[in-house]
């Protein structure tokens, strides 16, 4: 009679497989980030040594142009076409931007770098530096970021608010204009074709393209409901998207509008930010905000409405396609422009000696 097997006392490999594995993923992420490190160090030395070589030639005319041309030819013979004219003005833009090393961050990989290269405002691209990092962007969103102006739509929302405080009020903690933008870009929705795109059409494209919509909206925020019911007395109403801010602590409602804004807009986001404090808001959450998105809005309308002065409601406007870059700062330094001389004029209306005395 044949003797059954002895039961095996081997432990299972599986938990010392799962350590080697991760030791294996994490020495390669390990050696991919050198690797991209040491390809940043090296293109910035390049950067370097061909600014102080064509600074050491100015007085030459052309100089500089002859310097990229003629190390192109001899670079890509040695080492390929990563080392063109193009990529090598790149290089030198790199460290014209980034001129002390210690300021480069071994975080970006050399693609970022080219794109931030580009930015050429130094406070927009610390930014962009510390949002790619901070919220891990690719190379991707980065530019989209980047070409939508992402860094001027949250400065003007910021100035608009600024504007309306006094001066000298020092720092003021974490409020909603640093997070809400004006205008949003939705090109990622492909709807080309606004008069035949209604508020549901519009509602379920933002569904379908979730987690691009959360990106666009900006830090913390999360999906909490779509179409959220609320009871008065006699029926029920519901707010398009619901979203909760980590950041500030509270919910954000969102109400979405095909066409121009209107006083009726307004008060039914007020309605529903009231509502929604008094039966949704829990007792450690902030007060709620209700956000607005429409195509267009009157500036008259919001300046005489609760908009104006309110911390808790606001209204955005919102592009299905993606602007130029010149389109869209063009847009934004016109509301500023607008907002500053309606903020002249009340100050005129409240000190008319003033005005008086300057004639004078």
């Amino acid at each position: 009679m044949n003797k059954a097997p002895e039961p095996s006392h081997e432990p299972p490999l599986d938990h010392l497989y799962d350590r080697i594995r991760s030791l294996i993923a994490e020495g390669r992420r390990r050696a991919a980030i050198a690797i991209n490190f040491a390809t940043v160090e090296t293109y910035w030395q390049v950067g370097r040594e061909i600014v102080e070589e064509e600074q050491g030639g100015k007085d030459r005319a052309g100089y500089g142009k002859y310097i990229l041309k003629e190390m192109s030819a001899r670079l890509n013979t040695e080492f390929g076409e990563g080392y063109n004219e193009r990529n090598l003005r790149y290089m030198r833009s790199f460290y014209q931007c980034f001129p002390i090393w210690n300021a480069v961050r071994s975080e970006l990989t050399w693609t970022h770098y080219r794109i931030l290269s580009r930015v050429e405002n130094p406070l927009a691209r610390n930014f962009y530096i510390s949002e790619a990092i901070d919220c891990q962007w690719d190379t991707r969103l980065l530019q989209r970021q980047v070409s939508t102006l992402y860094y001027e739509r949250l400065l003007s929302s910021q100035a608009r608010m600024e504007l309306r405080q006094e001066e000298g009020m020092g720092k003021r903690p974490f409020q909603p204009e640093d997070i809400l933008k004006d205008p949003y870009i939705l090109d990622f929705l492909g709807l080309k074709n606004l008069p035949k795109v209604n508020e549901k059409k519009l509602e379920q494209a933002l569904i379908d393209k979730l987690q691009a919509f959360l990106l666009e909206l900006g830090k913390g925020f999360a999906f909490v409901a779509r179409q959220k019911r609320i009871r008065t007395e006699t029926k029920d109403r519901f707010i398009d998207l619901v979203f909760y801010n980590i950041l500030l602590k509270c919910y954000v409602l969102i109400d979405l509008k095909v066409g121009e804004l209107d006083h009726g807009d307004i008060g039914q986001m007020d309605m529903y930010v009231r509502m929604y404090e008094d039966k949704e808001r829990r007792t450690d959450d902030n007060p709620t905000i209700g956000l607005i998105l429409c195509t267009e809005k009157d500036a008259t309308l919001v300046r005489y409405s609760v908009l104006e002065e309110s911390r808790q409601i606001f209204a955005s406007k919102y592009k299905l396609h993606l602007p130029s870059e010149a389109e869209l700062a063009a847009e934004l330094q016109r509301e500023i422009n607008q907002l500053s001389l309606e903020n002249w004029l009340d100050e005129e209306l409240d000190n008319p000696e003033k005005t008086k005395n300057s004639n004078a």
